[in-house]
This record gives C-alpha cells, structure tokens and sequence, in this order.
C-alpha cells in the first residue's frame, strides 16, 4: 500500500486495547492541559469574532459543547471555536519533531464528535491517539523546508483532525483514505500574518478542525478525496516541501506512540522561546543575578526560530509579544516568569521594551544540527562587570524527559481558567478529574452542565 493508505487503514483500524497503558495515561493528560489551554481563549478578540461567526452561521443548539460560552451546536462549530480558543494562550502542547501543537487540532473535532454520538471515553482516546499519530508523521514527513513558510499546525493538523473525526464516525480504511485526501488539499496556514500581528493563528486552528471533520463526515457519505495526498506528484509534498521523507510516514507505526514524545508547554509563548528563556532562569538562578546586573543576552538557538521570532522586533500586540524572544527573556529577567498573566499586564512595560533591547539571537550550529528532534537552550550573558556567564539546557521544561507532574498540570489548568474567568475553582477540579478517567467513562458528555 502507498504510504497515505497505510496511513488511513491505522487510524481507521486502531483500538483503545491496542494502546499501552502509559499511552492511555498520557492522552488523558494532554486532554486534561488542553482543556485549560481552551478555557484561557475566552475573552481573547480574535476567539470573541469566531465565536460571533459560529453563533451568525450555526444552529442555537445542538449536541456539541463551545467551553468558553458553555453553548451548544453542531460539532463542526464547536470544533472551530474550541480549536481557536485553544491555540490563543499559547499554553497548548507541541511535539518537538514535527514542530506541530496536535492537541488544538485533535481535541476539539473529537470531544465535538464524541459528545454528539455518544461516543465512549474509550473510543474517545483511540480517536485522539489515531489523531495526534497521524497529524504528527505528517508534520515529520513535510520536514524544516515546509515550516519555514507553513504553519504546520494548520496544515498537517487539518490531516489530523480528519484522522480523529474519521475514528469516532467509524470509517472503514477506505473511507479515511479519502477524508485524508480531502483534508490535504484544504491545508492551509503561513507565517506571513506574525509579521503583522494578524489573528490568522487561531483562524489556522479553527479552520484545521472544522475542515478535518467536514472530510471525514464527507467520506462518510461517499465524498471521494486524493487517495495519494501525501505523497502524489501533485500532493502535499509536491506543492509544501523540498525535503520531504515519505518513510517518516509509516515509521514504526503502532509500536512508536508519537503522542508520547509531545512536550507541554511551561512558558506562555512561542516554544522556540522556551529553551533559551529556561537556560536564562538557569544562569539567573546559579549566579544569583539581577536584571540589573546584566548587559546583554544572546540567545544561541536554531534556524527555525530564527526563522519563526526574527521578524517580530517590536510586537504590537500581546500575542506577537509572544514571538519575541526579547519579550519573554525580558520577563523572565524582570518579572520572574512568562506566564499568561506577565503576559497580559507587563508586555508592554517601559523597562521590559527597554530590556528586549538587550538580546541578541544568534545561529548556533549545535543546536541547529539537533533541532527538531531536541531543542536545546543555550545563552551567553554579559555583565555590567564585564564577565560572560554560559548557561544550557538539554531538555526544556515540559519535555517528555522534563515533563509535567499531573499536580503541575492541574495548577497550571486551574491557572488558565482563572486567568479567563472561564471557570471556577471547584468547578474545573471536577472537571479536571474526569479528565483524567476518561478510560472510565461511558460515554463522553458535556464538561458544562
């Protein structure tokens, strides 16, 4: 079989007994820090103006649940709202080797999907496994070449969404070779928009999970798609790639869990912040160091973040501030953290723009061969006194070898939910728990009665 079809008989194919424990464990805990990641959209503009659309375009009630608004509609609704929701904080998670963040793309299709069938806690997770293993295989097979341009999470994600759509509508391998092929040829999302502070991100996500689960409902009905989408002479690779890897595709599918190898994210911004922000904290930490103390920062990263943050030099909004690497060294420096709330207070203070002015990032050739596999931070500081500190670090928090205890990601949910006003205390400790027995429940219901 061609790679797309091997591909589509796995997700169609998978099953919740198929899954090794720690799999199981695993989606529940990305299921659960994506929920907060969700929760803190609320109120966001851009989320406010897709949830305006969604009310003017869809049906008053329906089976599916939009969490910031606690409404119900169709699926393909509360897919798009939840999906751009959750790519707003800049909390949700990301796998480092395809540089693509599954869960804004695989969990709102499904959780819209699994509420309006009936679906099973059981069915629910399979259907995300299935997701997040295709969507990321994609985003490995498109390579560096493709991300460079295209924002992978809404182009290998629309793939992804289909793949955990097409699970839970129980499509035959046949059937989710063709919501694949017309996933594919919907692909969309480029970097162009960061350059203006434009709100295309949450519109990259949203359109992601609403044109995924359109494909597979579509296959559902015999709606034909590209049976080679991926990896055809017109398809994906041709039209998005110059270094392309058709074996990624199908590398050890069903004994390499992917899903396993996504990282949560610790600070609020961009990953490729992350590992120089927590190489900063590193060196702050060892030395003692104030912000003061410090003359200027270079942040020793690879080409995709160079790539990614270097066209942001004065951010105009807090969520470019968000792609600055400046920013957020800047905040860590002064504010002692990055999180959503230094964010939306201190993004714009005198002495953080006046900081931002210190850092420098730099091509380093280590962590370049390295990424995207590992994302290394490495900084250089100097000093008023004239002394460079070096600091690095190998696995940045969050990492599958760093990861987040469930108590961190439970504060850091109860955090965001906060942040928003999405949800109270108790209400969101329950909400968290079910969360996290998933594989326990019967079928999956809405999360806001």
């Amino acid at each position: 079989m061609s790679q797309t079809a091997t591909l589509a008989a796995f997700a169609a194919g998978l099953r919740f007994d198929d899954l090794p424990p720690p799999v199981v464990a695993r989606t529940e805990d990305l299921f659960v820090d994506w929920l907060g990641s969700a929760l803190a959209g609320k109120g966001a503009r851009p989320v406010q103006a897709i949830e305006r659309f969604a009310i003017a375009m869809g049906p008053g009630d329906g089976g599916a649940e939009v969490l910031i608004s606690r409404r119900r509609t169709s699926p393909y609704f509360a897919a798009m709202v939840n999906a751009a929701a959750s790519h707003f904080a800049e909390q949700d998670d990301v796998h480092n080797g395809s540089v693509f963040h599954p869960a804004a793309v695989v969990f709102p299709p499904a959780l819209a999907l699994a509420q309006s069938l009936g679906r099973s806690g059981q069915e629910f997770i399979a259907a995300c496994v299935a997701g997040y293993e295709v969507g990321i295989r994609v985003g490995e097979f498109l390579g560096r070449s493709h991300y460079k341009i295209f924002h992978t999470t809404g182009t290998a994600g629309t793939l992804a969404a289909a793949a955990a759509a097409g699970h839970l509508l129980r499509l035959t391998p046949d059937q989710m070779q063709h919501a694949l092929g017309s996933a594919g040829t919907q692909a969309a999302g480029l970097w162009e928009f960061l350059r203006d502070a434009a709100d295309s991100k949450q519109l990259h996500t949203a359109h992601a999970a609403a044109a995924g689960l359109a494909a597979a409902w579509l296959a559902q009905e015999g709606f034909t798609g590209a049976r080679h989408i991926l990896e055809g002479p017109q398809g994906l690779a041709a039209g998005m790639s110059s270094d392309a890897d058709p074996s990624k595709l199908v590398d050890r599918l069903g004994t390499r869990w992917a899903l396993a190898e996504t990282s949560f994210k610790f600070h609020a911004s961009c990953r490729h912040t992350h590992p120089a922000a927590d190489a900063l904290q590193l060196v702050m930490r060892e030395h003692r160091l104030a912000a003061g103390d410090v003359e200027q920062v270079t942040a020793q990263v690879h080409q995709g973040a160079i790539d990614v943050l270097g066209p942001v030099v004065d951010p105009q909004s807090v969520h470019q501030a968000k792609f600055s690497m400046g920013t957020v060294l800047a905040l860590v420096a002064l504010r002692g953290a990055a999180g959503v709330g230094e964010f939306e207070v201190h993004w714009r203070d005198a002495d953080i723009a006046a900081w931002r002015g210190r850092v420098a990032m730099v091509l380093d050739d280590e962590v370049d061969r390295a990424y995207p596999a590992r994302w290394i931070g490495k900084v250089s500081v100097r000093m008023n006194d004239g002394r460079v500190l070096h600091a690095r670090v190998d696995e940045p928090k969050g990492d599958p070898g760093n990861t987040l205890t469930r108590d961190e990601i439970s504060a850091k949910v109860l955090r965001l939910a906060r942040f928003s006003g999405a949800a109270g205390e108790a209400e969101m400790k329950a909400v968290v728990d079910t969360g996290w027995r998933l594989h326990d429940i019967a079928t999956v219901r809405f999360f806001f009665e």
